[in-house]
Order: structure tokens, then sequence, then C-alpha cells
């Protein structure tokens, strides 16, 4: 078994450990931020941590009224100037914690009196070392490539802060209960990946599109399908892709849209009657089949009880995709090339 599939089998199990492991950690930091008033959130991060922020960028503004930035970490790397993150809750994410352009963000907050916290799978990394709080992913060695544990583990501890901060237990109950719907995905969801995999394994590219919470796995999906099978992927949230993007589709091309029953319904049918139009291949990825509208293909997938746990059993989904489409083509997805696991951005 290739280390990809490997990692992607060892899901369920981080899963179940990561959220109480960082409970009291992330306990403590909510209280710090609230007693300090702390009025937003400034994420730092590149590539799939980034798609993680994204997500909890969403669950912030939704459960708690936080507004949250995705940081422009090249303002002061390459650029050298100085932004005030004084009142902010700085969060670096990275998976190494050895991101250089994170590093310097987080010292820069520090400087400015900012609260700030890591989330690494790693305890030794510069990152983990010098902020206020480390948020351990500790879902051991990745060796693949692609992100796959970790990206759902920095999911999982975001969103626990997140439904830490806003108090609401339901969403913290359902956060975990996703590592047994997680294992439900692998036991009775792999064949039909496979045989899914097996029908598109020509495919040279895909658009993948979201809205809301879903937004974020269109991201990570695409990158997921590119880096590991070198297809030309690209991810959008709906709103946009209506304005202009949707005239690079012709016949027969492969669209994927990200619809759990959610507050955006309406959006994602709207999206497939368009798509149909222009006679897209329209693929479904969804926690209820009468989310799909007539004309397109459904893949539905195990629920996890809302659209805001339901990114989990997407992201595997892509992942695994990616991975069965490696298999069914003869690629090894731990020889990528010019990608290297740890990418040192500046």
């Amino acid at each position: 078994m290739i280390n990809l599939e490997k990692e992607i089998r060892q899901q369920p199990a981080a899963l179940a450990g990561v959220i109480d492991l960082n409970l009291p950690t992330i306990r403590e930091i909510v209280k710090k931020a609230k007693e300090a008033d702390v009025h937003g959130i400034y994420f730092a991060a590149r590539g799939t941590s980034d798609h993680a922020c994204i997500y909890a960028q969403y669950l912030f503004g939704i459960f708690a009224g936080l507004p949250c930035t995705l940081g422009t970490p090249s303002v002061f790397t390459k650029y050298g100037s100085h932004v005030n993150l004084k009142g902010m809750l700085v969060v670096g994410v990275s998976q190494s914690g050895k991101a250089e352009d994170g590093i310097a963000v987080l010292e820069a907050a520090k400087k400015d009196g900012a609260i700030t916290v890591a989330v690494t799978n790693n305890t030794d990394s510069p990152m983990a070392q010098m902020a206020d709080y480390h948020l351990f992913c500790a879902c051991g060695h990745e060796a693949s490539i692609a992100a796959t544990k970790t990206f759902t583990t920095q999911s999982a501890i975001l969103a626990t802060l997140a439904a830490v901060w806003a108090e609401n237990d339901a969403l913290l109950d359902e956060l975990r209960g996703v590592s047994a719907v997680a294992q439900t995905l692998l036991d009775t969801k792999y064949d039909d990946i496979m045989a899914f995999a097996d029908k598109y394994q020509n495919m040279t590219g895909a658009v993948l599109l979201g809205r809301g919470v879903s937004y974020a796995i269109a991201l990570e999906g695409a990158l997921k399908m590119l880096e590991t099978n070198k297809l030309k992927m690209k991810g959008y949230p709906i709103s946009d892709f209506h304005h202009g993007p949707i005239a690079q589709l012709k016949a027969g091309d492969p669209v994927f849209v990200i619809a759990p029953k959610s507050k955006v319904d309406d959006d994602c049918a709207e999206i497939c009657r368009k798509l149909l139009a222009v006679e897209a291949d329209v693929i479904v990825v969804t926690d209820d089949a009468s989310n799909a509208i007539e004309g397109t293909t459904p893949f539905v997938l195990p629920a996890t009880g809302s659209e805001f746990t339901f990114v989990f059993m997407a992201a595997m989904f892509f992942q695994l995709t990616a991975c069965c489409m490696t298999i069914v083509r003869g690629i090894d997805p731990d020889v990528a090339g010019v990608i290297n696991k740890i990418t040192i951005t500046k």
C-alpha cells in the first residue's frame, strides 16, 4: 500500500484523539483572548494549511461573529512592512512548523503584544517553540507529499477553537463524531471511489465548486488531484463561478459540485442547472441524494450531522479519488518531481 493511502486510512484514529488532546489548551487560549478583548483573528498559512484556515474563517464568522483575516506574509518578509496586530489572535498553521513566512508573522505579532498560536504536527518546530500556545496535530509522521491527515487534524483543531469560542457544545459534539463517520466512509465507499477513478482515469482536468464552508474543500480537493495526478484542476466558490469562469467549460468537461444539505442548497441547484445547460459532466458530492438534480451524477457520502462537519467527508472523498486515480493510472504520488513535502517560502 502506498504512503498516500496508508495516511488517508490513518485519519479516523488521528481525528479520534486530536480534539480532546488539545481541548485544555484551546480553552486557555479562548479565556486569555476574551480577557484581552481580542477583536479578530489573523491566520498565517500556505497551501493546504491555508485551506484549513479558510474553513475556520467561515466557522468563526458564522458561530462567533468574529472577523478573520487570511494573512499576507510577504508584506512582512518581502516588503519589510509592519502590520499592527495588537488586539488580534494570530494563528500560524503549518504541518512542519518550519514555514519562514509564518514564523515572521508570529515574530511580528509577539512584538505587537498579540496572543500567538501555532498549529503544527511537530512539537519541536520553530513555530511550536516560539508561539504562546501550541496546538498539536499528533497524527504521526506524514511521508506522502500530498497532505491528508495533517489537513483534517488542522481543520479539526481550528473548528474546535471556533466551537469553544462560540460556546457551541453541539458543534463540538458533532466534531467528536467525525472520526467514526470517517471510518464508515473508508469501509463502505472505497470500492465505489475506485470504480469512479477507473471511469475518469483519462480525465485531463476538472473544476471543483463549493459555497460557504465547502469552498475550502473545493480548493483543497483541487490541490490533492493536481499534485498527485498532475491534472489541471481549479477550485472556485460557486458565487464567483457565475461571473466569468463558467465560460471556460466545454461539453463533457467534468465539474464537481460539493453540495451537502445546507444553507446554500439553492445556490448549488442553480449552478448545476447552468452547468447542465452547457453540457458539462456534473458530479454532485453530497450527503443527500435529493441534492443532486436530474441530469447530474450523485456521489453520496456518509452524513456527519451538518454541512460544517461534512467538509471532512468531502475532503476524504477527494483524497481517495486522487489516490485511486494514481493507482489506475500507474502513478507514484510520492514521486512528484518539482514538489517537495516541506516547502519553505519567505
